[in-house]
């Protein structure tokens, strides 16, 4: 099991190894993170800063998917314009059906709300949810958004 952390001193990227020592310091400024690694199974918290909310997303490079989505709409955009629709529809469909087998090919990773520690390699834990926007906000601005008693 794998972990990617940020230093909460000088935000420098670290990996760390589970299990492993016990304390992770920044090579930059030498910051000690202590590491909370739990016994129980499924990651009920963060190791890194002991966070109960997490949740889970796909462990793929976002820039790639965009580039394989942007390469197939200039691909079919091309082939439309010189009338053949076969290939068009060929590049699409064929785009479409990677995607699907890039999702289910690709497993998944659970990102901490609060500093962002990505864990690899964990078991799946049900509870661990998608992405959520309002739990996203209220890590980041302490509480609801502005306007957002009013429905904005």
């Amino acid at each position: 099991m794998k972990i990617r952390l940020f230093c909460p001193a000088c935000e420098t990227p670290g990996r760390v190894t589970v299990p492993g020592p016990p304390t992770w310091h920044c090579p930059s400024c030498d910051h000690a993170v202590a590491l909370s690694v739990s016994a129980e199974p499924g990651l009920p918290t963060c190791a890194v800063c002991g966070n109960p909310e997490l949740y889970r997303k796909k462990d793929f490079p976002h820039g790639l998917g965009m580039t394989i989505l942007l390469g197939a709409f200039i691909a079919s955009t091309l082939t439309y314009w010189w009338y053949d629709k076969v290939l068009t529809w060929a590049i699409l469909l064929g785009s479409a059906a990677f995607d699907g087998l890039l999702y289910l090919w690709v497993k998944d990773v659970i990102v901490c709300y609060r500093c962002q520690a990505v864990h690899r390699g964990y078991p799946q834990n049900p509870a661990i949810k998608p992405f959520d926007l309002v739990v996203h906000d209220r890590h980041v601005y302490g509480a609801a958004p502005p306007g957002a008693e009013e429905g904005h």
